[in-house]
């Protein structure tokens, strides 16, 4: 049964419905067109009728309305709600602030998004600008564009293929790595039976965008535009959209909780002042001041800047990050989706093992190594042919032989067919046929073997048993075997089969991209992070099981491409779900979206990494797209949100390390932001309830100078602090899990805010107490008491201060102790204090801001009331983490 190489959905009726696999005569046929090409006049038709070769652009993007999106979020919503707010209560430059970070923070999302739509368009980047084509019975050189289905190709060595093409004519190599992920060239011949299963795996076929490495062949093209297998990528990218990322998802969680609260509070506190006798006007006053302190106005810049130093972090690392909240989302990962060549490996072949000509270690390389030398196309000083030829020629330098093109008699090149090549050489005098190749196409053309001291021996039936048992051990352990075999001759030979005949077996070669270095000790991180790793990889199963399993990855289970396409949903789920590691071998385009899409229904946060035009729509679709910098295409880097600038799968275990310390800081920053709510909250309810018998302990500028003043640089201070103890041995947080947690908010209202909103309140109430004053006294401006009310409200706002002190060092840890971590380790923190510190004093005891802010200067004993303060704070949370640390 032959398979259709329908690789897109027509779009309206311009492309033909052919099989790209049948006959070449039946091709011509459904094609109406010969060998010797179209002519120019049927061509320009046809062109009118399919369209240029040329893959669609997306309509341009409505930026005013994305633009628009960045600006209304709830966050934005929030801060807007703060800076009308501020200028409703007459701090205009307040106002201007906030208004300058939501459009700051706006402009900074829309670009970055605007950036991650650009994949399909570096799709383009893949067709050749002109190509050789036959017209009116002549080789033309046209535009790539104008090529149609029916156009007979001219293709050569280094030649970009420009459509999607059937072979009617002569032998290619092609690298199609960008499409099938397997990283050494294949063989497309014209004259082969095609009984691949599917159609990237077919012999005749080549596909827009691969690279001709050797060879040269005529093809027919039988599809363009975007009915190519590029254009069904780009039609796949186009479609996959990019969903919010844990973080913004509970960042927007966070910001209608705050919304809410704000305004629940401030509308109820309106009866309330009303019913403690102000007028309704003065009550509209003080519930502006109390949404003014439930709005923490710096928590989407603190967010903004505590991502931003993770992606200057990552970047030292060797990871570019195109989307802030990428960072985060790395930290949340629980499965990581990874490529094989160039991420586990070093995507450079080498020579892993060597067995003389009866299969056993040899005692002397020698022989072998120059055989290899002489029998090369490759130059290793210009690093120019074949990967493995590079290898080859790499081991041979290795033993002091350098190729001496000044010897080479003849050369018979690398027949696809025969898997092997020859080169006849004079060396020392003699002449001598050099041959490589397949085991099985040398060995049977070998009468005899060297044996460990040199000297040949008969290749009995019982030897060339043993060759083959060991040609079989070292390819299960996913080496590349090659055979090498010489024989002297008197002179040139008359033909290749004379050559090639009577040789002796020199020996084996094993080769293998080795695993980097680092990796296994990555790979040991994640399983101890909690992380699963599954390979998906174009390559063969049995390559890629064997180096996953080198460097520690579980590969419990090898799944083909084509038995993922046997297996339903359901299936595909228990797999994914068993526990184990699997290894997806030579895994379509959709084969990994949809282990992404998989993976995402289970409830994982999957990062993918790739590097070819074949991984751009799972890219797109994982929670994180990880691309290779250095061997990755333009397209995987487009769609991609994190680029990898040494190819290093470590390196994506280090942006998992640092994404986990940036989630641990926003929880951070906002636990400390939390905590502050209820000693500011809590004065204007003891008004309200006393019914204006005890006056306002705060006022809504003191409260202003706490929130954008005070509490803003230990904040950001928090966004850097340094990663717990741990932080890699604990599992990934469950994607349902948000940045404010029951326990976050125990220990930010009601351990440090209760505790710091009594201590305010106490220090309000010690002020007033030692002037004389009572319940109902009057305080207001001519009164007596008015001194002693302004210093005591003066107290409770520095009494909040010095509470700040105390909550900042308790929210450094999430469960260990302060020690555990050090008390200077954040130079930042120590710094904000100092300024808060300084701050604080400032509206205390200048008298230009006493006057602005309501403030007077406050005696020592005072001050001396409040030093134990910051240490009764932390204390009280550093009990309760050390008793949830005993159960």
């Amino acid at each position: 049964m032959t398979m259709h190489l329908r690789t897109a959905r027509p779009v309206a009726d311009t492309a033909p419905e052919v099989d790209a696999r049948e006959p070449v005569s039946r091709l011509l046929r459904d094609l109406r067109t010969d060998v010797t090409g179209l002519t120019a006049r049927e061509a320009a038709r046809r062109l009118q009728v399919s369209g240029p070769n040329a893959l669609p652009s997306r309509g341009g993007a409505k930026w005013p309305l994305a633009l628009l999106r960045q600006l209304i979020h709830p966050l934005a919503l929030l801060l807007w709600l703060a800076a009308a707010l501020a200028w409703f209560a007459g701090t205009t430059n307040l106002a201007i602030a906030i208004v300058g970070v939501v459009v700051l923070n706006g402009l900074l999302a829309f670009v970055q998004e605007q950036q991650a739509e650009k994949a399909v368009e570096a799709l383009g980047r893949y067709l050749p600008d002109r190509a050789a084509v036959l017209r009116d019975g002549s080789v033309r050189h046209v535009p790539a564009t104008e090529i149609v289905p029916g156009d007979v190709l001219v293709l050569a060595e280094g030649d970009r293929v420009p459509a999607d093409a059937r072979l009617v004519e002569g032998t290619l190599d092609v690298d199609a790595s960008m499409l099938t992920g397997e990283s050494a060239p294949v063989t497309r011949m014209a004259d082969v039976h095609d009984d691949a299963t599917r159609p990237l795996e077919s012999p005749v076929l080549v596909f827009s965008g691969t690279v001709c490495v050797a060879g040269a062949a005529h093809a027919l093209v039988h599809a363009t535009g975007r009915h190519t297998e590029i254009g069904r990528i780009a039609s796949l990218s186009a479609r996959v959209g990019r969903e919010e990322s844990p973080l913004e998802r509970q960042v927007r969680r966070v910001a209608w909780l705050i919304a809410g609260v704000a305004v629940v509070v401030g509308i109820g506190f309106l009866p309330l002042g009303w019913l403690a006798g102000l007028s309704w006007s003065a009550a509209f006053v003080f519930a502006i001041g109390l949404l003014v302190a439930n709005v923490p106005e710096g928590l989407l810049p603190t967010i903004t800047l505590a991502l931003a130093a993770g992606v200057r972090s990552m970047a030292k690392e060797g990871a570019l990050v195109k989307r802030l909240s990428a960072v985060e989302t790395l930290g949340s990962t629980t499965v990581i989706c990874t490529d094989k060549t160039g991420t586990l490996t070093r995507n450079a072949m080498h020579v892993e093992e060597v067995r003389d000509g009866l299969g056993e270690p040899p005692a002397d390389s020698g022989v072998l190594a120059s055989s290899l030398a002489r029998c090369s196309t490759a130059d290793l000083a210009s690093e120019s042919g074949d990967p493995t030829e590079l290898a080859l020629l790499a081991y041979a330098a290795g033993h002091g032989i350098a190729l001496d093109p000044a010897v080479r008699k003849a050369l018979y090149s690398f027949d696809p067919r025969l898997k092997r090549m020859s080169t006849v050489d004079l060396v020392g005098g003699s002449l001598f046929v050099a041959t490589k190749g397949a085991p099985e196409q040398v060995v049977p053309r070998c009468t005899s073997a060297l044996d460990a001291s040199g000297a040949e021996v008969p290749l009995t039936g019982a030897l060339r048993e043993r060759i083959i048992e060991r040609v079989d051990e070292m390819a299960g352990r996913a080496l590349r075997v090659l055979a090498v075999a010489r024989r002297e001759v008197p002179s040139v030979p008359g033909s290749r089969d004379d050559a090639e005949s009577d040789l002796c077996l020199l020996g084996l070669v094993g080769l293998v991209d080795p695993p980097r270095p680092e990796v296994a000790a990555a790979v040991a991180d994640c399983h101890s992070a909690g992380i699963t790793v599954h390979v998906v990889t174009g390559d063969n199963g049995l390559t890629a099981a064997e180096i996953a399993r080198r460097v520690g990855i579980g590969a419990d289970r090898v799944i083909s491409g084509d038995e993922l396409a046997r297996m339903p949903e359901p299936a595909l789920d228990e797999a994914l779900t068993a526990g184990g590691e699997i290894v997806f071998s030579r895994a379509a385009p959709e084969d990994k979206l949809r282990i992404a899409d998989a993976l995402r229904d289970c409830g994982e946060v999957v990062a993918m990494t790739g590097d070819g035009v074949n991984d751009a729509p799972a890219l797109r679709r994982a929670d994180i797209g990880v691309a290779m910098g250095v061997g990755g295409t333009d397209v995987a880097k487009e769609a991609a949100t994190v680029v990898l600038t040494d190819d290093n799968f470590a390196t994506i275990v280090a942006g998992v390390r640092e994404g986990r310390r940036v989630f641990d800081n926003v929880r951070k920053f906002v636990l400390y932001i939390f905590a502050h709510a209820v000693p500011e909250v809590l004065p204007f309810l003891l008004f309200a309830v006393s019914g204006g018998m005890i006056p306002l302990p705060l006022t809504v500028l003191q409260i202003l100078a706490i929130d954008l003043g005070t509490e803003t640089l230990p904040a950001l201070a928090l966004g850097r602090e340094p990663a717990e103890p741990g932080l890699m041995s604990r599992r990934p947080r469950r994607r349902s899990e948000g940045v404010v947690t029951g326990r976050m908010l125990g220990r930010a209202w009601g351990i440090m805010g209760l505790l710091s909103g009594i201590l305010v309140l106490g220090a309000f109430f010690a002020v007033l107490a030692a002037a004389g004053w009572h319940p109902g006294a009057d305080v207001s401006a001519g009164a007596s008491l008015h001194h002693a009310y302004l210093q005591a409200t003066t107290a409770s706002f520095a009494a909040i201060v010095f509470c700040q002190i105390g909550t900042a060092f308790a929210s450094r840890t999430e469960r260990v102790s302060l020690r555990a971590v050090g008390l200077t380790t954040n130079r930042l923190l120590l710094g904000g204090i100092v300024f808060e510190l300084v701050f604080a004093a400032a509206l205390i005891y200048l008298p230009p801001l006493q006057s602005l802010f309501g403030t007077a200067a406050l005696p020592a004993w005072v001050i001396a009331l409040m030093l134990p303060m910051p240490v009764l704070v932390w204390g009280a949370d550093e009990l309760f983490r050390w008793a949830t640390r005993r159960h």
